[in-house]
């Protein structure tokens, strides 16, 4: 067997196809809409959350805009969803429980909390409402992915990153493909956890809204039982990219047939992984040209008294150095982080400005959420068709430019709203 026929890629594939799930609140959406008063949705309530969760106010299920908030408490509690006016919540009759039925914007996260005679009560944030693109639709194909795998860098003297592979169902070893590299890359590799990225990758590969990808799913390394994500992520340098180009993509490419042209390889991350994929397109533009950056890092954590650059001072490189060829997505909340480091919030505004000025063909996605990886995850189809518009496999370069829509829109502006 060849190196490049490891996996029987076809075989697999084009087996696994995927029939409609159940999901819970599907079930008591039905319930409550069928039987408000009955014993039936008193059940269908307990069965779907711990009894906890209903007294202290964080039961909450969801499938896609369909959300079923419900809660124990004496009294009439109202329920207050993102930065909207409290609203009253029906009650289940002969118990102290209540529940609320709502449909909400998907490809985002909200945020939730109870008021209880003017208290603020229970509650949780960065709720994501995933779109339909977040669930395998039945009849497409899932990928492979590949078992945990081990690099030793030299680069990176004595570290070791475990990374997986992710090959979708149409890819032909006959024909090069593009690649896309996750930072974090742990965090995508649960099919229905959290991110729901293998899911969005088999869709949209089916539906031809993204190219066939190799997409390869890396961890920050250890050394010497060190932790390195910071030194790999947050450092303004060329070395992560040049760790990728040396010795990651050559170890894929081992494997797989790989495109070698910066239009067709992309890069993706959140939080210190998210200025870590727009250092390497930024040092190295011709290599790496697209970049998803979710609630990034581009505040001071590895900036040092007398060294010449930290992730801070990217809004004011990208508004005075030689504009680069890359096309770059944005996402954020007013509620990311402040701390010694900086403003992750107004960092981000900042880049979204600097490029625009600079006529970058970018998009800034800013929402309610706070430091959360569950944002970006949320609004993953989106970003990925965005990302890979218009792509090409013909070509090996494209002239990014600015939006039309966007080159007219006015540059983004900060009120404060919660002082006087």
């Amino acid at each position: 067997m060849t190196a490049r026929s490891r996996f029987p890629l076809a075989a697999v594939a084009s087996a696994l196809l995927i029939s409609a799930a159940s999901f819970p609140a599907d079930d008591l959406i039905a319930a409550a809409r069928a039987h408000p008063d009955s014993p039936e949705l008193r059940q269908a309530i307990a069965n779907a959350f711990p009894a906890p969760d209903l007294t202290k106010g964080l039961a909450a299920a969801s499938h896609g805009p369909d959300f079923f908030f419900a809660v124990d408490t004496p009294g009439d509690p109202r329920i207050v969803i993102d930065e909207n006016d409290p609203v009253p919540m029906a009650s289940v009759a002969g118990t102290s429980l209540h529940y609320y039925i709502a449909q909400l914007t998907t490809g985002r996260t909200h945020n939730y909390h109870y008021d209880l005679a003017g208290s603020s009560f229970g509650g949780k944030e960065n709720v994501p409402a995933y779109a339909p693109e977040s669930y395998l639709e039945p009849g497409v194909p899932q990928g492979v992915l590949s078992g945990r795998l081990t690099h030793s860098s030299s680069i990176y003297a004595g570290m070791e990153s475990n990374y997986w592979i992710y090959v979708p169902a149409g890819y032909d070893p006959g024909t090069p493909a593009a690649v896309m590299v996750w930072q974090d890359g742990e965090a995508q590799v649960e099919r229905d956890g959290p991110s729901r990225t293998l899911n969005v990758i088999d869709n949209l590969t089916f539906h031809k809204q993204i190219p066939v990808i190799i997409h390869v799913f890396l961890s920050p390394g250890m050394s010497g039982g060190k932790r390195m994500r910071s030194i790999e992520y947050d450092t303004v340098s060329d070395t992560y990219a040049r760790f990728l180009l040396a010795e990651i993509l050559p170890e894929v490419a081992k494997k797989y047939s790989l495109r070698t042209d910066g239009y067709s390889r992309a890069l993706a991350g959140e939080s210190s992984g998210g200025i870590c994929a727009f250092n390497a397109a930024w040092f190295m533009p011709d290599q790496f040209s697209r970049v998803i950056s979710r609630v990034g890092s581009f505040t001071s954590i590895q900036w040092k008294t007398g060294q010449p650059d930290g992730g801070n001072d990217y809004p004011f490189k990208i508004r005075k150095e030689p504009k680069r060829n890359i096309r770059v997505w944005l996402q954020d909340g007013f509620n990311d982080l402040e701390n010694q480091f900086g403003s992750w919030p107004l960092q981000n505004i900042q880049m979204a400005n600097s490029l625009k000025y600079r006529g970058y063909d970018f998009h800034l996605s800013f929402g309610n959420n706070s430091h959360t990886r569950t944002a970006g995850f949320a609004e993953s189809p989106a970003e990925l068709i965005w990302l890979w518009r218009g792509y090409d496999p013909g070509k090996t370069s494209e002239n990014f430019e600015i939006d039309p829509a966007e080159k007219s829109a006015p540059m983004y502006r900060v009120r404060v709203v919660n002082r006087l």
